[in-house]
């Protein structure tokens, strides 16, 4: 009788529905956005020099390492460094390519594997032969489809660390292009980036990319590499943070000249098969982030079904307040984080873009489940 009588007042359990998935959305704007909405670079008093391995793996990348490399190349560090490139089994003429490249830039080693790493699919192998293969303590990784924003992007990268710091964090974005598909791209890329930039602010560091990434030697061999989970052909970098950092050893940088920049996916289809890709590693993330990534992506999934539910079944002008409340704390922190990214332009067309991440969610919801492809090019 009391469960009949309930479903009577069905509208007012709909606005109550929409009340708590705001509550929830306002908790993480609240708790975790803001904080890379309001983060400040520390300035050090004396900043320390650290020799730096940089390291790029590339399969038949020659078109892309004809364009990239020298900005890795042409880096003003005072300090030893070197570069390091890990040829993977190419076809193309990226061995002649990067001899030409060694003539004139003594700092290049490259490394020329000829033999695919058996049960160890995708990147982890090559990557895990640069690091061994590295004569400095800090590794600086990048894509070979990536460009160096700056001429400072190893030194600044470099002095983020602290004695008690293992880990950096950087930001990888992709060049602005015109159209629909390169936005709705660098949207979902600054959305990724508030995720993982403010949990780790927030001392629960789940992830980084590979695009823009730096550790120490020390604790790639103290975690054994890549050796946890070595059978899944991607998560060369998501994975391995998510294993290997902590509340106190990781540090973020988000100064412009430590960007880089990448050319973003040029079909509907190349970018689907990307990202399926990418998302196909949540799931073995620890049980604490699945829990806070699942909660966020499932009430931000819900959020405007539930407003336009709210809107139409009970009562229009609360359901705008309530609306209203996340929409302008949501402005303000994307605001300041779109500024701070280099992403300016897309904040006018934020809500667009935030009603679009609910098509988002039911495109890629089969990564989750997906086998991911063995090979990583």
């Amino acid at each position: 009788m009391d469960l009949v009588k309930l479903l009577q007042h069905w509208q007012g359990i709909l606005f109550i529905v929409f009340s708590i998935i705001t509550l929830i959305q306002v908790f993480y704007y609240l708790f975790f956005f803001i904080r890379l909405a309001i983060y400040k670079v520390q300035q050090k008093p004396v900043s320390q020099t650290h020799p730096v391995s940089v390291i790029i793996c590339a399969r038949d990348e020659a078109a892309n390492l004809a364009k990239n490399l020298p900005g890795a190349l042409v880096q003003e560090y005072r300090t030893t460094h070197e570069v390091i490139v890990v040829d993977d089994n190419s076809f193309d003429d990226s061995k002649y390519l990067l001899e030409e490249f060694q003539k004139k830039f003594k700092q290049l080693n490259i490394i020329e594997l000829k033999q695919e790493a058996k049960l160890i699919p995708g990147k982890k192998f090559p990557l895990s032969v640069g690091i061994k293969t590295a004569k400095y303590e800090i590794v600086l990784l990048t894509d070979a489809d990536c460009m160096p924003a700056s001429e400072h992007w190893i030194d600044k990268m470099q002095a983020t660390y602290t004695d008690d710091t293992e880990i950096v964090l950087g930001y990888g974005a992709y060049y602005k292009k015109p159209g629909l598909l390169n936005k709705l791209i660098r949207w979902e890329t600054v959305h990724t980036a508030m995720q993982y930039l403010s949990y780790a602010l927030a001392g629960l560091t789940y992830m980084g990319v590979g695009r823009n990434l730096s550790y120490k030697k020390t604790i790639f061999y103290r975690h054994k590499g890549f050796s946890a989970h070595n059978r899944i052909p991607s998560g060369d970098d998501d994975l391995f943070i998510n294993m290997a950092a902590t509340s106190k050893n990781t540090a973020i940088n988000i100064d412009k000249d430590t960007f880089t920049k990448s050319e973003p996916a040029k079909t509907w289809g190349q970018w689907f098969r990307q990202k399926t890709r990418h998302n196909s590693t949540g799931k073995y993330y620890k049980a604490k982030h699945k829990f806070l990534l699942g909660l966020y992506s499932f009430t931000h999934f819900l959020y405007y079904p539930a407003f336009i539910a709210a809107l139409v079944f009970f009562n229009w002008q609360w359901a705008l307040v309530v609306f209203a409340i996340r929409f302008i704390l949501q402005a303000a922190v994307l605001y300041a984080v779109t500024k701070k990214l280099d992403e300016k332009d897309l904040f006018v067309s934020f809500i667009f873009f935030d009603i679009w991440m609910f098509f988002y969610y039911l495109l890629f919801s089969m990564a989750v489940i997906k086998k991911p492809r063995d090979q990583w090019k």
